[in-house]
């Protein structure tokens, strides 16, 4: 299904849940009851869809939000410049359903880790953000070259600003499965559980045998990786490292 209609059917089911429930007598009256128990409603049929962990604020707070943005009186220009706002920062993520995540300086010193010392390596980051991951790496290993691909232009824009002039870093805004990834030694991704059965797909048409796909949280979907690296950081983050010769692997057995 579609995200924006699975969004569209959870807070309609918000509504017919509190509708049910206040005709049948089990809510006390009150806007902000029905409110109440339309907003519960709708994180219920959220989770009744299997919509991703960070569908179930927005359900919850969406409609409470609204009801106070009415008492609110703002001009109509304040909720545009809102919404353009957010397109801006999160563009299509209510088709790709990946967010922005940021790498936090945890994750950026293991993965530097990961990238083997002594030759120079190509390594690109898909969804690369606002380049928290990218800027650092580029600054410790100028011998290698980092490449982001990001599709929203707030974040890009806001990555390019902080790079300034690193000689060895490049940011590209556009879609970073449209890219062809065969150039590149080591992959790395934080993007949700949607995507990662196409990333992983993608990663075996075109990387090299001895290239590494690093996934940040976010395991390939019935694929042992080649190994995982935790990181001491408040959010128990772990790197999932996956090598495209696996595939290869798997078929013969």
């Amino acid at each position: 299904m579609p995200p924006a209609l699975k969004a569209l059917l959870t807070q309609c089911g918000g509504w017919a849940l509190a509708w049910l429930a206040a005709r049948s007598g089990l809510l006390p009256a009150g806007l902000w009851v029905l409110v109440a128990a339309q907003a519960v409603g709708a994180m219920t049929v959220a989770v009744a869809l299997r919509s991703a962990r960070w569908w179930l604020p927005i359900h919850l707070g969406f409609t409470p939000l609204v009801v106070l943005a009415r008492g609110l009186d703002l001009h109509p220009g304040w909720y545009l410049g809102a919404f353009l706002a957010l397109v801006a920062v999160y563009w299509t993520s209510f088709r790709t359903q990946v967010p922005l995540y940021l790498s936090n300086q945890p994750t950026v010193a293991e993965f530097a880790r990961l990238l083997p010392a002594g030759r120079p390596l190509q390594v690109l980051d898909l969804g690369s953000g606002t380049g928290t991951l990218l800027r650092p790496l580029a600054r410790l290993r100028p011998d290698c070259r980092f490449t982001g691909i990001e599709a929203a232009p707030a974040p890009h824009v806001l990555a390019r600003l902080l790079a300034g002039r690193q000689p060895n870093l490049v940011l590209h805004r556009g879609d970073f499965f449209a890219e062809s990834w065969s150039a590149y030694d080591v992959v790395y991704a934080f993007l949700s559980p949607v995507p990662m059965a196409m990333v992983w797909q993608k990663a075996c048409r075109e990387l090299r045998a001895d290239a590494l796909l690093v996934s940040n949280s976010f395991p390939v979907p019935g694929v042992e990786p080649a190994f995982v690296v935790d990181v001491a950081d408040r959010r128990r983050t772990r790197l999932y490292a996956y090598r495209p010769v696996q595939a290869a692997g798997q078929a013969r057995n």
